[in-house]
């Protein structure tokens, strides 16, 4: 068969399409840190140290000594000694046995999901989980259970009924828009009961939830236990980029000899590990920065609701303020910026049809003048768009 035509047509036109429906995104640019730009109540530096000296300092020391690149994968040259101290810091900080750092969190959850399971293993997953874990679920070959969110009763009635011989759960800790917490104590409880593991997402919750921000597993308690497998990513509460697997050492070991994420990348840049390095030694150090950010989540909340706006009550950084259709929302971020402040606006496919929001983030170094803008500028939001719960 012959085809002629533009190739390209259909992008166009799926593009045109996306932008009538409030879909079209744009890349922009920001500037360097600094007076006169945007409040910042947006970005994944829930503790405000991507700009902290200590950081720089470690990034630029690590450059200095193993220079801008790994140089190769951390099976050949990729794995320095700063490379080997961040894998044993992270395992330890996270209380596990075993850690492994890949080049990005989306990754470090490819290589647990993919090399866990595979055909002949259920993977029951939170229908809410970050793409990066629904992604891996469709990679890993295994049949995928979907469950409603949060339900750990649905989770044990897949385990229980299962065909297959191994099971994996996987969950976020902190889900990613909507902020809440996953129920850990009873999904360990059903792994445990039907001998499966335990695999948590710790990138919401790594330096804000819990002693130290040391996560959400560690603050349930069940981090170390040989059942539970942690990833996380560098690149959000310790400001720097990255992410790795932390878990049982047999679980390490098949990663290093299976982990297609891990064998066939680029080991992460030695600036990172450094600034990465430089966030553990700020979090054990001083257990506020992730109090602060708690409690500037839970202020912000108060001020969405005040406003008589959709929320939720944050369990860690991430505040989400729904407002139902895409353009709903892009005119409530235009109406924050008017306000000197960046949001994040979540619309289809990132949210589901009908819950578009703004997804505000608490970061720890806010102040009380910040509060004060976002204060009234969500306040605008709820009188122009028409989506305040008081009327």
């Amino acid at each position: 068969m012959t085809v002629t035509g533009d190739p390209l047509a259909r992008l166009r036109d799926a593009a045109a399409r996306r932008a009538a429906d409030g879909l079209h995104r744009t890349l922009r640019p920001r500037p360097p840190a600094g007076p006169g730009g945007l409040v910042d109540l947006a970005s994944n530096d829930y503790l405000g140290l991507a700009g902290d000296p200590r950081l720089v300092e470690g990034a630029v020391a690590a450059a200095r000594a193993w220079g801008t690149g790994s140089t190769g994968s951390r099976l050949v040259t990729g794995t320095t000694e700063l490379h080997a101290e961040l894998d044993r810091r992270l395992a330890a900080f996270t209380g596990s046995a075993a850690g492994l750092v890949f080049s990005s969190g989306f990754l470090a959850n490819l290589g647990a999901v993919t090399a866990l399971a595979g055909p002949g293993t259920l993977v029951v997953s939170d229908q809410v989980n970050h793409a990066s874990l629904v992604d891996a679920c469709r990679l890993s070959r295994a049949r995928t259970a979907i469950v409603p969110h949060r339900d750990a009763a649905a989770v044990a009635r897949a385990l229980a009924g299962r065909d297959e011989d191994h099971a994996i759960v996987v969950t976020d800790a902190v889900f990613s828009v909507d902020g809440d917490l996953a129920p850990l104590r009873e999904l360990h409880a059903a792994v445990r009961a039907h001998g499966a593991l335990l695999v948590v997402d710790e990138a919401h919750a790594l330096g804000v939830v819990g002693d130290h921000g040391r996560g959400a597993a560690h603050a349930a308690g069940i981090a170390g236990e040989p059942d539970v497998v942690l990833t996380l990513t560098l690149s959000k509460s310790l400001a720097a980029q990255g992410g790795a697997v932390c878990g049982p050492a047999e679980v390490i070991e098949t990663l290093v000899d299976t982990g297609r994420s891990f064998i066939f990348d680029t080991g992460l840049n030695p600036p990172a590990a450094g600034a990465a390095l430089a966030a553990l030694d700020v979090l054990e150090a001083d257990p506020e920065p992730p109090v602060r950010a708690r409690e500037t989540a839970r202020r912000i909340s108060n001020l969405a609701a005040g406003s008589g706006l959709e929320t939720t009550v944050p369990a860690a950084a991430v505040v989400p303020v729904f407002l139902g259709e895409p353009l709903a929302a892009v005119r409530a971020a235009e109406i924050c910026a008017e306000h000197g402040l960046r949001v994040g606006c979540f619309r289809p496919p990132s949210v589901p049809k009908g819950r578009a929001c703004l997804r505000l983030t608490a970061r720890a170094t806010l102040e009380e003048a910040d509060l004060t803008l976002l204060g009234a500028a969500l306040a605008e939001v709820a009188s122009s768009t028409g989506r305040s719960l008081h009327t």
